[in-house]
């Protein structure tokens, strides 16, 4: 008798959504399309011609300063992937071809729960190959100022993120947890984006932000919270932010075997300590869980470490 162990997934079907993008402020539409194992995440422009595939990768990040961007902005990128990476990551997705139709995501309302929605629609399919995990070996760390941000081994996949703004409102605020599909569906996925009027006003004279409204941020003026509904948790921003770094550090290519502790951190800092863990080849594996196994068969660990690391083990 045969049973499986930690296989790669991809969803049941395909399903596809649609909104306006937050900074062009234009519709925006995108197909989650199941893929085979191995593949990973990949995007695909269908409103270009002969456009290339776009891995979700941290090597591909062109821009972090409002949010993160895949590929050249100018042409074949996509913008604003964060949300639906982390709703991947968090839901346990591990190959998808996501088709869109113009270089910015849809924004939703701000959050990842109507992706989230979206994979329990559908549901996963299991796939004939063993799930890989990018393990961290040793602590990697990055400081930028007063923020910082470090990823540790640690048996299992952690977030610890604080984060600290000088607003009554948001202030000093910290989540902590193991990182699991229950709790990512839970406590994480209807976190929505949040901004400072001020900043967003200066943002739409810089022709950014055109599509944000009430409707998908949290929106902050003279420390108070203007949404009528209020936050959907008191530490609503610090539940945002570490939704940000799971969609951030699922650009990893691989789910991540580690803890992962962050101090006023953002995209940008999350995009850093990648590239800070893949300049010490020392400081991670790939490891591989077996696909098969027969019953009784002793199994030493579970997880084999990959022979080989380079762009083919994505």
């Amino acid at each position: 008798m045969t049973t499986y162990v930690d296989r790669q997934t991809t969803l049941a079907d395909q399903v596809t959504l649609t909104g306006i993008g937050v900074h062009s402020g234009k519709p925006a539409s995108i197909t989650l399309v199941p893929a085979e194992a191995c593949v990973g995440v990949v995007f695909t422009r269908t409103d270009q011609e002969d456009a290339p595939e776009m891995p979700a990768l941290w090597s591909k990040v062109s821009a972090t300063a409002l949010c993160t961007v895949l590929g050249d902005p100018t042409k074949e990128g996509i913008a604003t992937v964060e949300h639906l990476m982390a709703a991947l990551f968090g839901m346990g997705v591990d190959n998808v071809i996501v088709e869109i139709d113009g270089p910015e995501m849809p924004i939703m309302d701000g959050s990842s729960t109507v992706f989230v929605e979206a994979i329990e629609q559908v549901g996963l399919k299991k796939l004939d190959r063993g799930r890989r995990y990018l393990k961290v070996n040793k602590t990697v760390r990055v400081d930028n100022g007063s923020a910082w941000c470090e990823l540790h081994p640690y048996d299992g996949t952690k977030f610890d993120i604080t984060i600290d703004f000088d607003t009554p409102v948001i202030g000093r605020q910290q989540f902590v947890s193991e990182m699991t599909p229950e709790v990512f569906r839970d406590d994480l996925s209807r976190a929505r984006t949040f901004g400072n009027v001020k900043d967003v006003e200066q943002l739409w004279k810089m022709g950014f932000a055109l599509g944000s409204s009430l409707e998908n941020s949290v929106a902050i003026a003279d420390d108070k919270v203007l949404n009528p509904e209020g936050t959907r948790w008191p530490d609503e921003f610090a539940r945002h932010k570490a939704l940000d770094a799971v969609g951030d550090l699922a650009l990893a290519g691989l789910p991540i075997l580690g803890l992962y502790r962050s101090f006023k951190g953002g995209h940008k800092m999350n995009h850093a300590i990648l590239v800070k863990l893949f300049e010490d080849p020392s400081a991670f594996e790939i490891v591989e869980a077996p696909a098969f196994r027969q019953v009784g068969q002793v199994d030493s660990g579970g997880l084999a470490a990959s022979t080989a690391f380079g762009s083919e083990a994505f």
